[in-house]
């Protein structure tokens, strides 16, 4: 009974950093379209982000 316990509190802590290295690769790939999609529209990586004037989008 005692090692059922022990079981089910370990295998929670084993599967947690294998699941947090998918996660981070979803929202690095999601940041990254992101940005891919901004730079389409004339939007640039500048403090405030800005668009840029007199360039037309690559459409």
């Amino acid at each position: 009974m005692r090692q059922k316990q022990i079981l089910k509190a370990v295998i929670p802590l084993l599967l947690l950093p294998l699941l947090s290295g998918c996660w981070t690769l979803v929202a690095a790939g999601a940041g990254a379209y992101g940005g891919y999609k901004m730079k389409e529209n004339g939007y640039t990586l500048q403090n405030p982000i800005t668009k840029e004037k007199g360039k037309k989008s690559s459409r």
